[in-house]
């Protein structure tokens, strides 16, 4: 009876050193963040120029018709934005994930996860880390996209949902480049590493196109691989959040993805597995 006491006295002891640890990890990396100047500038001008010159050029030509979320005929910018601040998120996720690669080739990594903390805790104070510069440039893109004339629905409990779709996005994503940096050895591997995550989960999903366009093209096995990708239900969870409506399965998709890859990254950054590669400097 007395060591079950001890036992929880030591737990509750160690929630203010474990909440410590992750207000640090986390504002390291904000003020790393706020330190890179060109980071946010290079974070918007991807998404801001497809908004202001592929979205302005295609405006009348890719018509959007009524179909759920939407009410009404929509302009094309507005029904990319979804899809534009996913893009926001997954560069972000797959930016962290060069930062761990580059934490480990310079041995930080190690550091960390030696501290006296459950591994797991660590990795997800990186992974809030993460998710928080996410909805940083999010925000940024959003206010920059209402300057250019794409004004999203931004009111009373869609908004809140829809706070809490990307929220959920960030994190699988972050979730997704935390797995990624177990398996990524060198710096020099990542930008080709990242060719076949980036741009498939982008153009293989809903942030350009609507599903039942594809499908109406006849683009068979686009469609499919579109309705599987992760990437599509954020995007879809985030476009039916903003406009009030139910988003179906997306919800359990992103969540399931979000679970499934963190528990990979915790297990492939296992200290009986050298710590996801940590001490081997050019694998293979």
């Amino acid at each position: 009876m007395q060591g079950q006491a001890m036992t929880a006295i030591r737990r509750a002891a160690g929630i203010p050193h474990a909440l410590q640890a992750l207000r640090a990890v986390v504002l390291r990396e904000v003020l790393k963040f706020a330190q890179q100047k060109g980071r946010l500038v290079s974070a918007l001008v991807r998404p801001l120029l497809w908004l202001a010159v592929f979205a302005a050029g295609f405006r009348n030509v890719f018509g959007v018709a009524i179909v759920e979320p939407y009410d009404t005929y929509i302009p094309y910018d507005i029904y990319i934005a979804p899809g534009l601040i996913g893009m926001v998120m997954l560069f972000n996720g797959m930016q962290s994930s060069l930062a761990m690669v580059y934490d480990r080739e310079m041995g930080l990594m190690r550091l960390l996860l030696t501290a006296p903390l459950p591994r797991a805790w660590l990795l997800f104070s990186k992974l809030c880390a993460t998710a928080l510069l996410s909805l940083l440039q999010v925000v940024a893109f959003v206010i920059v996209a209402a300057l250019l004339g794409t004004q999203l629905p931004m009111s009373g409990w869609p908004l809140l949902h829809a706070l809490l779709a990307i929220i959920a996005a960030a994190l699988m994503l972050g979730a997704l480049g935390l797995l990624m940096s177990v398996y990524i050895k060198q710096l020099e591997n990542f930008a080709g590493t990242m060719n076949f995550v980036i741009f498939p989960m982008y153009f293989l999903s809903t942030a350009l196109y609507p599903l039942w366009k594809l499908e109406e093209s006849g683009a068979t096995w686009v469609y499919r691989a579109a309705q599987f990708n992760p990437f599509t239900h954020a995007v879809e969870w985030l476009r039916f959040a903003l406009y009030g409506k139910d988003p179906g399965i997306a919800p359990w998709v992103v969540l399931g993805t979000l679970l499934a890859c963190f528990t990979l990254a915790c297990w492939g950054y296992d200290p009986q597995r050298s710590f996801g590669g940590l001490t081997k400097r050019g694998g293979p």
